[in-house]
């Protein structure tokens, strides 16, 4: 009989993962016990003590550190992100872009919690360089920047929701920055309007793996094959960028 995984997961492979561990499972794969949550606050627990057979993590660096503290024997990236802005419809005009929004000092901007959740992290990088580029620009947005979800205090969403969606409609916030694999969806909702971020200035948030009982290597094996990476991909995920 199969050993079952118990596997931490960033919450934003979600919804992607249920398709991941059936594929997994179709190739002879172990079945995975998944618990979802801010990747920092995940990464936390796992140097507390608790158990964790593999980690799939939105940010590398902290599948890395639990390489370096003994904690997991190996890890890797095996997918890739970026962010997005997402806007209640109403305040939008027809000439708006993702930086004229950003630029209006009365929008309420809402965020994930740096360090807890890197969707945070990522979003404070994306404001470093909005700083370098456009001169007052970041520092006035870390400023204005509400900290709404990720955190270990942070409002709780109901099961299924989408951040974005749910602070935005019900108030909290006016626009909302978040991972792109999370557009499509927010696009199909008329109350909404997501805007892309250029490349030129966004973030790459790379995903990484952290092996922490052997048992899990073939799973972090599978996460590299075509078979996964095509269903990353249909979910809006990105392939894995060389590490520099």
């Amino acid at each position: 009989m199969s050993t079952m995984l118990r596997v931490l997961a960033a919450g934003s492979l979600r919804p992607v993962w249920p398709a991941l561990m059936a594929a997994f499972s179709a190739q002879g794969g172990a079945g995975a016990e998944t618990r979802f949550g801010p990747a920092g606050l995940l990464r936390q627990r796992i140097e507390q003590g608790e158990p964790c057979a593999l980690f799939a993590s939105a940010s590398q660096a902290h599948a890395d550190a639990l390489v370096q503290q003994g904690l997991a024997s190996e890890s890797g990236a095996f997918a890739a992100n970026s962010l997005c802005l997402t806007a209640r419809a109403e305040i939008t005009g027809k000439n708006d872009s993702w930086l004229t929004l950003l630029q209006r000092p009365s929008l309420r901007l809402a965020t994930s919690t740096p360090r807890s959740d890197p969707s945070g992290d990522y979003t404070w990088q994306l404001f470093a360089a909005l700083e370098r580029r456009y001169p007052g620009l970041g520092a006035d947005l870390r400023q204005r920047a509400q900290r709404l979800v990720g955190g270990a205090d942070s409002l709780a969403l109901p099961d299924g929701a989408l951040a974005a969606h749910w602070l935005l409609s019900n108030g909290h916030a006016d626009l909302f920055i978040g991972y792109a694999s999370y557009a499509p969806r927010l696009a199909a909702i008329p109350a909404l309007k997501v805007f892309v971020i250029p490349a030129a200035d966004n973030v790459l948030a790379r995903y990484g793996y952290a092996v922490c009982q052997p048992a899990a290597q073939p799973l972090a094996r599978f996460l590299h094959s075509q078979t996964a990476q095509t269903l990353l991909r249909q979910h809006g995920f990105l392939l894995p960028a060389p590490q520099s």
